[in-house]
């Protein structure tokens, strides 16, 4: 923790299941706790991508009771999607699924949307962050071998930019590496300081 920590005193709660959630928050410097939240990452139809990522943010934020909150409480929740043209990859729940996702990718550019939403008990705050990820061409065994070492089913868009697929098929990144991880740090650094 840094020595003049100005959210000394505060109580932040990561409401999240995402090991690496939790680790780039940890390496920001702040104390917290975990606490998972189970929620049906449902939206309605018509929103945008970005939409859809602040949506489930809030939603995340809306299933935490506001009786674990107390005056000195921040609740960080979170969420993030890949978008491949006007198609949002979600999460594989299946070796075929994530083999799709990474066939769609091989070769193209897509785009990584996470939300975040910051709630006390007295208010909120909820940004997104874009970035833009290039796909070299993968083959086959590439893939197959990800998929088979790392079961990326817990992730977006069936990979995790930190794994073996992205020492060796990410092209270029424009934008954060880490909101492709799963968490603008940047952002959310600056964000908790001025709230």
């Amino acid at each position: 923790m840094m020595t003049d920590d100005p959210l000394a005193g505060r109580k932040i709660i990561l409401a999240s299941q995402s090991p690496r959630r939790q680790y780039l928050l940890k390496e920001l410097g702040f104390n917290f706790e975990v606490t998972e939240i189970d929620v049906r990452e449902v939206y309605p139809a018509g929103l945008s991508a970005s939409e859809i990522a602040v949506y489930l943010a809030e939603l995340k934020s809306s299933a935490f009771e506001d009786s674990g909150l107390n005056e000195n409480s921040i609740l960080i929740t979170a969420d993030t999607i890949v978008v491949l043209g006007q198609e949002i990859l979600g999460k594989p729940t299946n070796y075929i699924e994530a083999y799709d996702m990474l066939q769609k990718l091989s070769g193209r550019k897509h785009d990584v949307i996470t939300a975040v939403c910051i709630r006390s008990t007295k208010k909120k705050r909820v940004f997104h962050v874009l970035s833009s990820v290039c796909f070299k061409e993968l083959s086959r065994r590439e893939i197959e071998y990800y998929i088979d070492h790392y079961k990326p089913y817990d992730k977006a868009g069936g990979y995790g930019i930190q794994e073996w697929i992205g020492y060796i098929g990410i092209n270029k990144i424009e934008g954060s590496f880490f909101n492709v991880m799963g968490l603008p740090v940047k952002e959310l650094y600056e964000e908790l300081l001025e709230f």
